[in-house]
């Protein structure tokens, strides 16, 4: 899962939801009073045991079932892959073991269920363990779900849920849809009580004294000719998640009224810069949750709050591509110094394919397996380097993955330096790449044909200040994410798998005689690490 603002209000988060077994309520607190026997709204939550923003909302429809009692049906199914005996999950087997374990309680006693879900989630990482004494403290037979755990029935509902989430096409947890129509409101519990209230017209008692959500006002400050890149549209309703009363204002930096507002910013700190940005005004303070739950991606601008999004866009300099000139110097495009560095300036050096990694990342592993590979076929018909992904700071090179990544990319970029013929470095780097973790270096150095010791004395010597050169390119490209690749020096792509490395290779290099094979993954590459990147 992504850790930057979008990714923590989108749909990266994944959970999944399970339909209740033989049951008419689903998981349930089932609420006091006399039984209900209004119309009945029915939400479906798709989730992963393991994901944090599933284990959220899981969180906060608990009070919500308990005061609506009947007049709400909720199921859970989770969302995975793989069938009986081989079943997969993003967070790994123990997060499987968590899916079964509780799809087995609910089974076991649906009306329990939510009490066993919410005692896994004050430790969600070991809901692959805590099921034991989570089904004790709710009067749940512990036998009983370990049976279920290990036998046949834990697998068989496992395999029905991961079917319902595949079916609803839910794929990020989490998926939740109100009488079947995809929820995208707030996951605060008043959030969904105030939806499940209104689906059901004249509901329970619970619904006749909801608290207005307290009105927030967000400034949305962007560049129509950023294009999509700056479309803050798409983060509206993720922030409506936090702030029910969230109201927007659309500022377009083109416009009076935008330049006015950058010149402020600018006047508020010196290094501001990029868009888009969002802007608090004081009455976020009046949504103390709200604020609570994005705090940290909150920092003082003036007399605004914004909303660090990590823009990108520099709305006062030339842009290279639209046949004008942006900054009034007199040039225009690719004639301005400006973007001498932007790819859609760059000379294009038929053959040429560049890796952007970060050497501890998944996905960029797999994408390092797969060059080798690539590389095996190709032959002469590519020229393949390997860039680092990181930055410094006060002197100090760091990576995402902590210091041990900084020095492994030390020790790649030594191999690349020190052993470049014939991609011979590729070997190294793959080797690595099957165990990444691993602080043991030597073998896949001396396997790959190279001498340890010349890797170490490289490391010792230059090898740092060659990291931080490296480091450089990345970032003058503005290349953030494992892995992203770079075909002839023009077009960028990401692939993980040697298949889809040689598709998108050869759309710029038709002919050779490498686009005419049929390429299949390492086993190692073909290991079950879904789709996607490091950024």
């Amino acid at each position: 899962m992504k850790t930057t603002m979008f990714g923590a209000f989108g749909s990266v988060a994944m959970i999944a939801l399970l339909a209740a077994c033989g049951t008419e309520t689903g998981p349930g607190k089932e609420g006091g009073g006399a039984a209900y026997t209004g119309k009945t709204a029915k939400l479906e939550f798709f989730v992963m045991s393991q994901c944090p923003y599933g284990v959220q909302v899981e969180k906060a429809i608990t009070p919500v079932k308990e005061q609506l009692g009947g007049a709400l049906e909720l199921t859970i199914d989770y969302i995975g892959d793989g069938e009986p005996g081989a079943f997969t999950s993003m967070h790994g087997p123990a997060e499987v073991r968590g899916n079964i374990a509780q799809l087995c309680a609910n089974s076991l006693a649906p009306e329990k269920s939510l009490d066993f879900i919410e005692c896994q989630n004050e430790n969600p990482k070991a809901v692959d363990t805590n099921w034991r004494d989570c089904a004790s403290a709710n009067g749940i037979s512990a036998e009983g779900v370990e049976a279920c755990i290990n036998g046949d029935d834990g697998q068989q509902l496992l395999a029905k849920s991961y079917a319902a989430a595949a079916e609803r096409h839910a794929t990020g947890s989490p998926t939740i849809f109100l009488n079947g129509e995809k929820y995208t409101g707030g996951r605060k519990p008043t959030d969904f009580l105030k939806a499940v209230c209104a689906a059901v017209d004249n509901g329970p008692e619970a619904c006749k004294s909801i608290p207005e959500a307290p009105k927030v006002a967000a400034t949305f400050f962007s560049d129509e000719r950023c294009g999509e890149e700056c479309d803050l549209k798409r983060l509206e309703p993720r922030l409506k998640n936090e702030f029910g009363g969230l109201q927007v204002t659309y500022v377009d930096y083109g416009s009076a009224e935008g330049k006015a507002l950058y010149a402020e910013l600018k006047g508020a700190d010196a290094q501001f810069k990029h868009l888009p940005v969002v802007l608090f005004d004081e009455s976020v303070d009046k949504d103390a949750d709200g604020k609570a739950a994005i705090g940290k991606f909150l920092r003082p601008m003036g007399k605004y709050q914004e909303l660090k999004l990590g823009g990108k866009f520099d709305p006062t300099a030339e842009i290279c591509d639209n046949a004008a000139d942006d900054d009034a110097d007199g040039l225009a495009d690719c004639a301005d110094d400006g973007c001498k560095e932007q790819l859609v300036c760059r000379t294009e050096i038929p053959k040429k394919l560049d890796l952007f990694v970060m050497s501890q990342c998944p996905y960029g592993a797999k994408a390092m397996i797969a060059a080798n590979d690539f590389v095996k076929e190709f032959g002469g018909d590519v020229e393949l380097d390997v860039h680092f992904i990181g930055n410094e700071q006060d002197g100090q090179l760091t990576s995402m993955h902590g210091p041990a990544e900084v020095d492994e990319d030390v020790r790649e970029l030594c191999a690349e330096v020190k052993y470049p013929n014939d991609h011979q470095f590729l070997q190294y780097m793959a080797c690595r790449s099957k165990d990444y973790k691993s602080a043991e270096w030597q073998g896949c150095a001396t396997s790959s044909g190279m001498d340890p010791a010349v890797i170490q004395a490289c490391f010792d010597g230059e090898g740092k200040n060659l990291l931080r050169e490296d480091f450089a390119v990345a970032q003058g490209l503005g290349f953030g994410a494992s892995p992203t690749f770079l075909a002839n020096n023009r077009r960028e792509f990401n692939a993980i798998q040697v298949g889809k490395l040689q598709q998108e290779y050869c759309k710029d290099n038709q002919g050779l005689a490498g686009c005419a094979k049929v390429l299949t993954d390492d086993a190692a590459a073909a290991a079950p690490v879904p789709a996607g990147e490091c950024k």
